[in-house]
Formats: C-alpha cells, structure tokens, sequence
C-alpha cells in the first residue's frame, strides 16, 4: 500500500461526521448515493445544500450551510464544480475540518491552498467511497 493510501485509511478509519457539500434532493445523484454509502458505513452524514434548506431526507439532516451544522465535522467531502469551490473555502476555513475532500473529477489548487496552508488536509479528484473500499477499515 502507498502511502498515500496508508495516510487515507487513518482519516477515514478515524473520521465520525462528515459534511457531504452538493448533497442532492435526486435520490440518484451521485452525491446522494456516497451520503447513503458512508451512512452504511457507520459515519454521521450532513448533507449540505442551500437549495433544499434545514430537513431530513432519507435519514440525513441537512443543512443550507456548512455553517449551520452544530458538531464538529472530520471531513467536508465537496460534490461541485471545481470552479465553484472558491466560494465554498470561507466557510471551510470556519468550521476548520481536519480534511476536506472534493470528489473525482474536482480540482482547484488555488482555491484549496488557503485551506492546506491552514492544516488543513486536502484531497482532490478522488471518490471518497472508492478509496473507502481500497482500505482495510473495521
């Protein structure tokens, strides 16, 4: 195993909660089957989505803003446009995770060095949920 991997199974093998940013109100957004999945897995899922507002769907509370969500969060795992992650890092910086993920496919070193710079882990352009199954958590 590399040691990226090695690293990305002590965060996700001690994570709790994790901020799911773009959750979805379609049941088959990719978005809201990673939400289910981690569920599945044992961690405390919000989803996160200023279209939907404050409710519950399907077990996940969620909430218009990263900054609404009262516990602490291990991980913001982002499902977003890469040139939409600007305007999410103030509020990352605010609830201070100890990783935020942005999902394959998603990239902006930019807009993430404010984050890394602040101790923050980065992970970029991976599937939360692919490399869950890479590891060899419980």
């Amino acid at each position: 195993m590399d040691n990226e991997l090695i690293e990305i199974e002590e965060v996700l093998r001690t994570a709790k909660t994790i901020a799911v940013l773009g959750f979805s109100n379609n049941p088959n957004k990719t978005s809201r089957q990673i939400a289910a999945y981690l569920i599945h897995k044992g961690y405390k899922v919000f989803g996160v989505n200023p279209n939907i507002g404050r409710k519950n769907i399907d077990g996940t509370e969620v909430y218009s803003s990263l900054l609404d969500i009262e516990e602490s969060i291990d991980i913001v795992d982002i499902f977003r446009h890469s040139e939409d992650i600007p305007a999410i890092i103030p509020d990352v910086l605010a609830v201070n995770p100890k990783v935020l993920w942005l999902q394959q496919g998603i990239i902006n070193d930019i807009a993430v060095k404010p984050v890394s710079d602040s101790g923050i882990k980065v992970y970029q352009d991976k599937c939360i949920a692919v490399y869950y199954s890479l590891c060899r958590i419980n």
